[in-house]
Parts: structure tokens; sequence; C-alpha cells
């Protein structure tokens, strides 16, 4: 069976974090996921892969992890995430807190989707160069993972480089928070397979493919799949897609291809436009669960 989620830039101006979990859990939906954005550089060099002028959302979210735990506070089953949390932008150690506290706190419930991040003005006011963003995200992801699961934590490489440390609290998922890799180049499968627990894409619909380039889901998952099994990992990799519109004919396709969590995208604004639109998705999710 098909999990469904939601997706929204949670902002200063939209519905409140806690308000729609609420709503999203008593409609059955099984995660809620935030973007992430620090700050968007007003000189706007980078840009956006949308293809279009780069919506207002971007530059007013709030940080994700706050933003979560409101929402996990005032719910007891959805599951809330990251989708995504700008690794490239973000200290190791202190993510590895933040995410583990989160973690902790939710009683297991979240799920941190990452990605490297496509705003090279951004990412450098963190001290991120750009060509470096992927080989930065790799040790920061391996550095985390010895933070959850060690109770003396090391870890040695280029980017990141600390002797033992202690911190706690600890995830209460074994291993850590489900990592699912918010990216779909060439280099995305073995990635995954290395250091993610899953693949997380983002839906394209005829707009977006012919901005971005169109992402061939069917081959993505074979090639996650593939890179898996060569890595010797145990188990299976989930598969995620995110951004979906209130169209059967899209769910359909996605829920043929086999993703187990479809997530529809709902739009940066207030509770009065955004709660009827829960509703409407969750009588749409319920025809392919019934």
């Amino acid at each position: 069976m098909t999990d469904f989620g939601l997706l929204i830039f949670a902002t200063d101006y939209s519905v409140a974090p806690g308000t729609l979990a609420q709503e999203a859990e008593k409609f059955g939906f099984e995660s809620l996921f935030f973007p992430e954005h620090t700050h968007i550089p007003a000189s706007r060099k980078s840009p956006w892969p949308g293809g279009r002028e780069l919506p207002q959302e971007y530059w007013h979210t709030h940080d994700p992890f706050v933003s979560l735990m409101a929402a996990a506070a005032v719910t007891n089953e959805i599951k809330v995430g990251t989708g995504i949390t700008l690794i490239t932008e973000r200290d190791p150690i202190l993510m590895a807190k933040q995410a583990a506290t989160l973690d902790f706190l939710s009683n297991g419930r979240f799920l941190m989707g990452v990605g490297a991040g496509w705003n090279a003005e951004e990412m450098e006011n963190h001290g991120t160069p750009f060509a470096d963003r992927w080989k930065i995200l790799r040790e920061r992801i391996l550095a985390m993972k010895e933070i959850w699961t060690e109770e003396e934590a090391e870890y040695h490489g280029k980017y990141v480089d600390f002797d033992k440390v202690w911190s706690h609290p600890k995830p209460k998922q074994a291993g850590g928070p489900p990592i699912l890799m918010g990216a779909s180049s060439k280099y995305t499968y073995k990635r995954i397979a290395e250091y993610c627990d899953g693949w997380f894409p983002i839906y394209q619909d005829q707009d977006r493919a012919a901005a971005s380039g169109a992402v061939d889901y069917a081959e993505g998952m074979r090639l996650t799949r593939e890179a898996w099994q060569e890595a010797g990992r145990e188990g299976e990799p989930s598969f995620s897609v995110f951004g979906v519109g209130p169209d059967p004919q899209a769910v359909e396709r996605m829920v043929e291809l086999g993703f187990d969590r479809v997530i529809f995208g709902l739009p940066s604004a207030d509770a009065d436009t955004v709660l009827p639109m829960v509703e409407n998705y969750a009588a749409l999710a319920h025809k392919f669960n019934a």
C-alpha cells in the first residue's frame, strides 16, 4: 500500500505548522514535510531550476527543525520530515544534535530528506564552495551517522574532522532517522546506496520537465536498486516522490511505478486556503487505498 504525505513551504505568512499537522493527521496522512532555505542572496545570480521567477516563500521559510518540532508536539502518529534540508549549509555536529533531538522528542517520527542545493551564493555564504558541495554533503552525513550510533563518535575526513565526542540524545530510530536523497543526477543512485536510505525526487509535470529536464522515474528506481545490491545493502531502498498535484492520473502513475510514498504539494498560504486542500487531497488518496 502506498503512503501519502503533504509538503509545504512553512513560512511566516502561511498556515501554522501545528495547525496543518493536526489537520493532516486527522485526515490520515502518513507524513508532513517542510523544505528549507536559510536565506536567499539578494544578488540572485544562481538561476532557479524551476524556470520561473523565484517565489517569495524561498526566503520566508521557517527553520525546518523548529517548525517540524512544533508539528510533532501537537500530533501523535504523523511522521515529520525535511523536504529537503540543505546539508551543505549546516554544521554536522549541530545538525546531528538537532535531528536526534527531533527524532527523540517525536518518538521516532522523523524522516530526513537531504540535498546539496542549487544556489551557489547561498551555500558559499555558509563557507561551502559550490564545486565541493556533494563531497561535503557525503562527509557530513557519514559524520552524523557516527554521532547517532556511537557512544564515542569520531570522524576524520577532508571536510569534517573531529576526535571522539559524546553527544546525546541518540535518535529513537535505530541507526538514526531514514535519510532520503533529493536529487536525480546520474550520480544519485550510488550516493543513495552508500549513505542514504531512499530516493526522494521531485514530481515533474510537463512545465517542470521542460524547464529542468525530464526525470525517468522507472530507470531511477532500477538504478537505485542495482546500486543498492552492488553495495551489499540489506533490505530495500525506499522511494518517495514529492510535489504531486491534484491530478488522479499523476497519482495513479506514481503508484503504478512503485513509489512507497506520494507527497502532495501545498501552496504557502493561510489556513482558509490550505486546509480545504488537505481534505481534498485526502479524498484523492483514499481512492488508491480504499
